[in-house]
């Protein structure tokens, strides 16, 4: 019988928050989506092995997908904002501890998240250069797309431009809706705070993350230097190694379950392995914020 996931809104001081919820287990593995995207974006791992052993959420930011616009778009459409929003939805949901798993700006989310939360067990990110405050522009490739992702209103062109960059064709509907339905106002104040240095220096979170970190990415992804991201003095990196997955672009998880979750599903075994000795060596609220 096919397994699917129960959806709920819960309220936050930010706006409800929709939520995908499927699978139990002692172990609970949290998605977070990127810019203008939506929850819907990982329904290949909502939906993989990983739903027999363990708790998975997926859900949407702010702004995005089932989710209200932020109440008040200055204290929330920023990184630490938007981590202050996911951090709330986890305590009204009683999740102590989690799995982190972040794609684009759901990466930085996360990071942003972890000198904050507690109950980190483990962080995956894709898609995210890690950067200092120093290096603003490091880490990404030049593109025109990032024009998008900071632009307040798109065009039908633009959707569709943007749609592609993210996740190649053909479009899928969900996020062509994603895209169309998400709070222009975000885009804007996302960069605004980025350029103004909001959040954490990300760069000595990942150098001081004292909880395993992996790092996925396609090989071919048209945003991101991925030699700038295997310079990384990483703390704790999984596997010794940042991945790249052969011929996929920026949303490897959506274009290539079938390479992703394998390594999602062994870095998870291999946390679970850890055990509780993870976070009481060293406590996650030692590294920088």
């Amino acid at each position: 019988m096919r397994i699917l996931p129960k959806s709920y809104r819960v309220d936050t001081s930010h706006g409800a928050i929709a939520v995908d919820e499927v699978g139990r287990g002692r172990t609970t593995v949290v998605f977070i989506h990127g810019n203008s995207s939506c929850r819907k974006i990982f329904r290949h791992q909502m939906m993989g092995a990983l739903l027999y052993r363990c708790r998975l959420i997926a859900f949407d930011l702010p702004g995005h997908g089932d989710s209200d616009d932020a109440l008040v778009p200055e204290r929330t459409y920023s990184r630490p904002g938007l981590a202050d929003a996911a951090i709330e939805l986890l305590k009204a949901l009683a999740i102590d501890k989690a799995i982190l798993v972040g794609w684009s700006l759901g990466g930085h989310i996360a990071i942003d998240m972890a000198a904050r939360y507690p109950g980190l067990g483990g962080l995956m990110i894709s898609g995210t250069p890690p950067t200092g405050h120093d290096e603003i522009g490091r880490g990404f490739k030049p593109s025109s797309h990032l024009a998008l992702a900071r632009k307040r209103e798109l065009s039908e062109a633009e959707v569709l431009k943007f749609a592609i960059g993210m996740a190649g064709e053909p479009v899928a509907p969900a996020l062509w809706e994603a895209i169309v339905r998400a709070d222009g106002r975000g885009r804007e104040n996302l960069f605004r705070g980025r350029e103004a240095g909001l959040g954490v220096d990300q760069r000595q979170v990942v150098e001081n993350l004292p909880v395993p970190l992996a790092v996925v990415n396609g090989a071919e992804d048209p945003f991101i230097d991925l030699d700038f991201l295997d310079e990384v003095a990483y703390a704790n990196l999984w596997s010794g190694r940042c991945h790249r997955l052969p011929g996929q672009g920026h949303a490897a998880f959506w274009t290539a379950p079938h390479l992703f979750n394998p390594l999602l599903e062994r870095f998870v075994r291999d946390l679970e392995e850890l055990g509780p000795r993870l976070c009481e060596a060293q406590p996650v609220s030692r590294i920088p914020r």
